[in-house]
């Protein structure tokens, strides 16, 4: 699947309606697979032994045979001819229209500059639905342009020819790599030497490796410094293909030399390609001085090569399933699954993956098990985000990869082994400050507060659930006050957090928890005969609360015998006075006046009585 989104970025790159191209990968397939190709050519004959035609054949023909118990994987037609192009022709009776058109230029021979083309399509679904049998390839136009442009036919360079490659998939077969290159490059008496560096190959074992060519505008007749060779080493085939007249108007796969001014070629390479190789070197050359001391060439258009080797690798790639997040939390839990479809070999348990944020790792995993051949397994992991990435960020995951950016298994293909995913988190939500609660103070600031009494100002309707909290981090940790109908505050005033859940998240309600002084409450009477029962005049509500008051105790005749404030309570002892100091004051009705010191409270005065 991986590859087939490959080739497809590819094409989305690559389309124009014209221009040359590099012969660059274009699809790779791995497992028990080989390929075969058939085409014929539209010249009637090789255009450099007469000028006596012009004109190209209306159609050719080629039968496609199979071997048998096998299946139809993939089916590429090619055209190629003189021209700028003709990007519609027909297959049999199936109109198919060019997916791409390559082209080349060629100045040699003529002032005019002359431009051939190249097109494909992929023809797999017909392939399968017509299978084996007699393909009639028709409809190519450049009649036009041949008549028009008399620099083709005078330069000899007028052709046209069509193939169609067809890959297929044989359980007999050993586990290989197919790579098809595809491209348009030229070779001539301007440019008389081509190096063409294939990548993206694995060489697991050169037993029956093999290479294939589809050239165009080749000439049997033009055999000057023509070679082709791999690696270093001159390739042939004799007597179809000779050492210095590789491109001759041949085709290998019927072993026929009337293929005019195309070639249909496959070589077997195992003595010219070493196990563990990762690329290939293709050089083609052209040009020499003929008997009578002329320079000539030969024009050579390269439109595809393709490879099959024996490789038995995996094929790691990744991608994300799902992600979840949490309101207000920067864990983030990735679901996703590795897969190792385009591969020959199982994929090892225990390969790493890392996982980055702007090139920078945030967290490391790895295969749990050994993951077959077309196989995939799914996994987990809930990642800690850095405070210092923004709420919307990009993880890139990587398998394969040991956090430095390094691999520890060959594969199939080392270029697709990472994935992308946008991640918006939920941002903690603002705080909404609602009114303070107040109670009054029970001594020290502290009171006794129903948190719940908070929520008769929030809209209630919208949420789930109320939890309440001391601070923001006891949210983060979700440590929730237990008892807000009867919470003590021990100091006021204090700062208390509501979560108002939702279905997706929560929003943050604050309040104060507030006291104030309430008017003491004071007796009129009290025993201070040591039974611990009402021993001093204990007036609620003042100790701890009213903490700079001034308590005077006065006796009927108005002398003050006591002065107290909130570390001295009187327990009927005199401390006034130049005598009796430490005594308990007689049985009978005494005065007191109360100096509150609380702006919102004048000075109290009333009487108290004294009885043991």
């Amino acid at each position: 699947m991986k590859q087939l989104y490959f080739a497809f970025l590819c094409l989305l790159l690559c389309f124009k309606q014209a221009h040359a191209q590099d012969i660059t990968l274009f699809q790779q397939f791995n497992g028990r697979y080989d390929y075969t190709a058939i085409g014929n050519t539209l010249n009637q004959a090789e255009n450099n032994l007469s000028q006596s035609f012009c004109e190209i054949l209306p159609s050719s023909q080629a039968t496609l045979n199979l071997p048998t118990n096998t299946s139809i994987t993939a089916a590429y037609l090619f055209w190629s001819g003189s021209g700028p192009g003709d990007t519609t022709v027909t297959l049999n009776t199936t109109a198919i229209v060019a997916e791409d058109t390559y082209t080349v230029n060629y100045n040699e021979g003529t002032t005019n500059q002359l431009t051939y083309f190249a097109s494909y399509a992929d023809v797999t679904g017909q392939i399968i639905t017509e299978g084996d049998g007699t393909y009639v390839f028709s409809d190519l136009d450049i009649a036009d342009v041949l008549a028009n442009t008399p620099g083709y036919c005078e330069n000899r360079t007028n052709y046209a020819g069509w193939s169609l490659y067809v890959i297929y998939q044989d359980d007999t077969l050993p586990l290989n790599q197919i790579n098809l290159f595809l491209g348009l490059e030229i070779i001539n008496g301007d440019v008389q030497d081509k190096t063409i560096v294939l990548e993206n190959i694995n060489v697991l074992d050169n037993n029956n490796a093999k290479i294939g060519f589809l050239a165009w505008e080749g000439d049997n007749a033009l055999n000057y410094g023509e070679s082709l060779s791999i690696n270093g080493n001159t390739l042939s085939n004799p007597p179809l293909n000779l050492a210095d007249n590789a491109f001759n108007g041949t085709n290998s796969f019927t072993n026929t030399t009337d293929f005019y001014n195309v070639d249909l070629d496959v070589y077997n390479i195992e003595n010219n390609i070493q196990i563990g190789d990762t690329e290939v070197t293709i050089n083609l050359t052209t040009g020499a001085t003929d008997t009578n001391g002329i320079f000539r060439a030969d024009l050579i258009i390269i439109n595809n090569i393709i490879t099959v080797l024996n490789s038995q690798l995996p094929d790691a790639t990744i991608m994300v399933n799902t992600y979840n997040v949490s309101c207000a939390s920067r864990l983030v839990t990735i679901d996703y699954t590795v897969f190792n479809t385009n591969s020959t070999d199982i994929l090892s348990a225990n390969t790493p993956i890392a996982f980055f944020i702007d090139t920078i790792l945030v967290a490391q995993s790895q295969t749990t098990n050994d993951i077959p051949i077309d196989g995939n397994e799914t996994s987990q992991i809930t990642i800690q985000i850095p405070d210092n990435v923004p709420d919307n960020f990009n993880i890139q995951l990587a398998i394969d990869n040991n956090g430095n950016n390094e691999g520890i298994i060959t594969e199939t293909n080392e270029e697709n082994n990472t994935t992308n995913q946008a991640i918006t988190l939920i941002a903690f939500p603002e705080t909404i400050i609602i009114d303070s609660l107040l109670e009054c103070n029970h001594g020290y600031n502290s009171a006794i507060f129903d948190l719940t009494q908070a929520l008769s100002q929030i809209n209630q309707s919208q949420y789930s659930n109320f939890l309440f909290y001391e601070t923001l981090d006891d949210i983060t940790s979700n440590t929730a006050i237990t008892n807000p109908n009867n919470y003590i505050a021990n100091t006021t005033p204090q700062n208390i957090f509501i979560k108002a859940e939702t279905d997706q998240c929560f929003d943050i309600y604050t309040f104060q928890l507030v006291t104030q002084n309430c008017p003491p409450y004071i007796p009129q009477g009290f025993s201070p005969n040591q039974d611990s029962i009402n021993d001093y005049f204990n007036i609620q509500g003042l100790y701890s609360i009213f903490e700079n008051h001034d308590l005077l105790i006065y006796n009927r005749y108005g002398t003050l015998v006591f002065k107290g404030n909130d570390n001295t309570k009187w327990y009927g002892q005199i401390n006034q006075g130049l005598t009796n100091h430490g005594k308990t004051v007689p049985v009978g009705t005494y005065f007191y006046v109360l100096h509150l010191k609380d702006p919102n409270y004048p000075t109290k005065t009333g009487w108290v009585y004294v009885n043991y």
